[in-house]
């Protein structure tokens, strides 16, 4: 871990979040239940989870220590003011949600273990977790043998459907597919230099990439692919290789504290992003934070979500986060995506009228939640969502500027015929 990074982590903004959180006045735009005419614990919860006339208990799982907590903190503090907002406003089903949080530790097994503890010795109704595949992939038995339900917030490589997750970010077709179908259009991109860290998502989102690149856009190649350890920090022989090779996109899916070096390096190499396209698919506002926005200005991002979208749900999203967690803090993608976990849970809970896991998932197609920042989704059959694909420009301030966005949402398509 890049010694940035580790100051980042100990700042008063990060330790912040381990503390206690400020009460915030809930939106005005949402909605208010009354603890009036509560339904009755032995209706609603019928399978022994932790749920009274009063209280349901959920889990917060992601990494607050080590090199994935740069990316991951966000995340946590989306899900506490979606927590704080839902009780101001009533609850779920009249209960006040308490919330069990357990620290990841950027360490795969650490998350399975700590989604075992919440779902056996916590019996939380859901859990709001994980930031990469790797992550997720550790937890999903865990989730699956004990019947749990996973609310995970990162855009990832698709290739996965289960009952027990509700896949609130972005997968392949919806981010990766389309945001190089736009750089090959708008840029007349023909050739592509793939890097990204060493797990899952990066290796499987490459792959993807490549086949599209060479199969389904004309006259496109791919001139390097490379891998890196995460909390890697010497990038140079690679930016050495790109400055010969010159490929006419750098396509980065570095993720965590190393995009900090990689992009400092990147610079200071005197690889100039206004002239050479960089698209990135894993850095949000949460990393420029610790990468400077100097350092990255020029670079693009395909995301679904920018701080910077013109909407009334996401101004009051972000005027609600700023109060809660300061107001110098930053929104990436992922942190907002995160916020739709408990949103999405306490709608389908009430669709339901039940926390029992099974009821939850069933009644989850078609529920939607018109107040997201992004503007509004909807969760599909596949337990994904549908959702709009963006493109931004970052700049010297550490926002993005939105350049493009789809007209309408896009299906999300998790098993994308000829890319698996």
């Amino acid at each position: 871990m890049s010694d940035e990074t580790k100051t980042g982590l100990n700042s008063p903004l990060r330790r912040k979040l381990l503390m206690g959180m400020a009460a915030i006045p809930a939106l005005t735009m949402l909605p208010r239940t009354s603890f009036a005419d509560v339904p009755a614990t032995s209706a609603v919860n019928t399978t022994g989870l932790a749920v009274t006339d009063t209280e349901v208990t959920v889990g917060i799982l992601h990494s607050v220590t080590g090199t994935m907590a740069i990316s991951e903190t966000g995340s946590v503090q989306a899900e506490k003011l979606a927590i704080e907002q839902i009780n101001a406003a009533g609850g779920v089903l009249g209960r006040k949600i308490k919330f069990v949080q357990e620290d990841g530790a950027s360490d795969w097994p650490t998350f399975a273990e700590k989604a075992k503890k919440l779902l056996v010795n916590d019996k939380c109704a859901a859990v709001m977790g994980c930031w990469t595949s790797a992550s997720r992939k550790a937890v999903l038995p865990v989730f699956e043998q004990y019947n749990g339900m996973l609310y995970y917030p990162t855009f990832y490589e698709g290739l996965e459907q289960s009952k027990n997750v509700i896949y609130t970010g972005q997968e392949a077709t919806q981010q990766i597919i389309a945001g190089l179908d736009w750089v090959n259009k708008t840029k007349n991109a023909k050739s592509f230099y793939l890097l990204g860290s060493d797990y899952i998502w990066p290796r499987t989102s490459n792959k993807i990439a490549r086949k599209h690149i060479e199969n389904h856009l004309t006259g496109c190649k791919v001139v390097g692919e490379e891998y890196f350890p995460l909390g890697h920090t010497q990038f140079n022989s690679v930016i050495n290789k790109i400055k010969l090779t010159k490929p006419d996109v750098i396509y980065a899916i570095i993720v965590g504290g190393s995009n900090v070096a990689f992009y400092k390096q990147l610079k200071a190499a005197g690889i100039d992003l206004s002239k050479q396209t960089l698209l990135t698919i894993s850095v949000t506002e949460d990393e420029i934070d610790g990468i400077g926005g100097e350092n990255i200005a020029g670079a693009y991002a395909c995301m679904k979500y920018f701080q910077s979208l013109d909407n009334p749900n996401n101004k009051a999203f972000v005027e609600a986060f700023h109060k809660m967690w300061g107001p110098k803090t930053v929104i990436g993608d992922v942190t907002q995506a995160a916020y739709l976990g408990p949103w999405l849970w306490k709608l389908t809970v009430e669709k339901a009228g039940s926390f029992d896991i099974d009821k939850v998932a069933a009644a989850s197609p078609g529920v939607e939640f018109k107040g997201a920042p992004e503007g509004y989704v909807r969760i599909h059959e596949n337990h994904h969502l549908w959702s709009k694909t963006r493109v931004g420009r970052a700049k010297a301030d550490g926002q993005y500027e939105l350049i493009y966005e789809t007209a309408d949402l896009v299906e999300p398509d998790p098993f994308p015929k000829g890319y698996q």
